[in-house]
This record gives C-alpha cells, sequence and structure tokens, in this order.
C-alpha cells in the first residue's frame, strides 16, 4: 500500500472515530495527517456528513493548501492544519473538535486546571486557552491566523508535553505523533475537561495538584523514564 493510500485509510478511520466518540456532532470538527517526505496532506472535505464520508472523499493538498487530488473542497480548517504542521515539526496529525466540555472551557476563555492525576497523566500542566482574535485577524485569513494564534500561545511550551489547545470562543485543537494519537487525546481532552467542570462546580475553591505530583504523574507515562504498562506497549 502506498504511503498516500495508508494515509487516506488512518485519515478517514480518525474522522469516523470522532463522530463514533461524540466528539464532532453534526460535521463539525474534522481531522488530517501529513506525510513530510511527500509534503502532502491529507483532510476531510469541508461539510461533508461523517455516515457518508468515504476513503476516495478525503481531499490531498501540499503544504501551501493547493489541492493535489480530490474533487471536493477541503476543510475550511486547512489552513489552521498547516500552520500547525509548519510550526510543530513532531506532530503527523491534527484533530479539531466542538466536543462538549471542551468547547465550554474556551467559550469561557478559561484555561483547563490541572485538578488531578487523571489530567497530569496526559497534560503536562493546564490546557492553555488562546487570546481572543483581533477583528481585523477575523476579517482577514481568519482560519490562518486562528493558527497563528495557537503558535503564540505556544511560545515557552512544548507541544509534545502539551498536545492539546483551546481556542477562546471557538473550540478545540490537539494533535500527536499520528492521527489516531490526535484522536485520542481529543477523548482525554473532553475527559479532563468534564472533570474539571464538575469539580469547580462541586468545590470553586479547588486547587491545581503540585507540580510535583504533576510531573511524577506525567512522566510515568512520557519520555524516556516512562514505566507505566508493559515493554513494547503490550
Amino acid at each position: 500500500m502506498s504511503v498516500l493510500a495508508s494515509l487516506r485509510d488512518d485519515v478517514l478511520a480518525a474522522n469516523l472515530e470522532l463522530a463514533r466518540r461524540g466528539l464532532a456532532p453534526e460535521t463539525f470538527g474534522n481531522a488530517s495527517a501529513i506525510a513530510r517526505e511527500e509534503g502532502l496532506v491529507v483532510i476531510k472535505p469541508s461539510g461533508m456528513p461523517y455516515d457518508a464520508l468515504r476513503a476516495e472523499d478525503l481531499v490531498v493538498t501540499d503544504l501551501v493548501g493547493r489541492v493535489v487530488d480530490g474533487t471536493l473542497r477541503p476543510s475550511s480548517d486547512l489552513a489552521t492544519h498547516l500552520v500547525l504542521y509548519h510550526a510543530f515539526a513532531g506532530i503527523g496529525g491534527v484533530v479539531h473538535t466542538h466536543s462538549h466540555y471542551a468547547t465550554v472551557w474556551a467559550q469561557a476563555g478559561r484555561a483547563i486546571p490541572c485538578l488531578g492525576t487523571t489530567h497530569a497523566d496526559y497534560f503536562r500542566g493546564d490546557i492553555p486557552v488562546t487570546e481572543v482574535m483581533e477583528p481585523s485577524e477575523i476579517s482577514s485569513r481568519y482560519e490562518e491566523n486562528t493558527g497563528h494564534m495557537m503558535t503564540r500561545r505556544f511560545e515557552g511550551l512544548d507541544p509534545a508535553a502539551m498536545p492539546a489547545v483551546l481556542v477562546a470562543g471557538h473550540g478545540s485543537f490537539c494533535w500527536g505523533i499520528g492521527v489516531a494519537d490526535a484522536v485520542h487525546t481529543a477523548t482525554m481532552l473532553e475527559m479532563v475537561a468534564r472533570l474539571a467542570f464538575d469539580t469547580v462546580t462541586l468545590a470553586p475553591i479547588a486547587t491545581p495538584i503540585s507540580g510535583a505530583l504533576l510531573d511524577t504523574h506525567f512522566r510515568r507515562k512520557h519520555g524516556p523514564a516512562a514505566y507505566y504498562g508493559q515493554p513494547g506497549g503490550a
């Protein structure tokens, strides 16, 4: 199977999984993947219902957004995905969702605090939220500027240790080594967003866990010293 055919299958599976997990209602959301050596990106077509989506419907573009294969219009968020691929060299897949609880935090313009070890297992700190976009950024190259807004927010942050961001007033973007990893991150983001929402509802004075506990839980699963699970991922 060619690299492109394999990537199409991966992106199709990722988009269908977003819908199956309830992370992308209606036609909201999209997933993409990049073949860096080939300089190609595969992404969901704009407005395509998930239950009608087929591998041949996916759109292939180059790294400046020109369609090189496909008859449908690519996702309107393509430019945002491309900014992330250019900025974060280690990622291979991007997912955008309007999942309920993550979007609640994004609409509130609030970062998701790390209130427990479930959060720390996947995200090394509070999940950041962008600034509110300026009218000029919205009126010209909106999707591209959304990407730049996210990458500016990540100055000083490691996108491998924090593979998610909330876009103020909008929704969330997640990424990973591959697009399946990005879907998993989006799933965990929605879980910790709900946990945090319920926690601050029950206990408004709840405070984040200590840095020591956060780092210990994150490092158990990530990095060269990780020891959670079995060798080889079994």
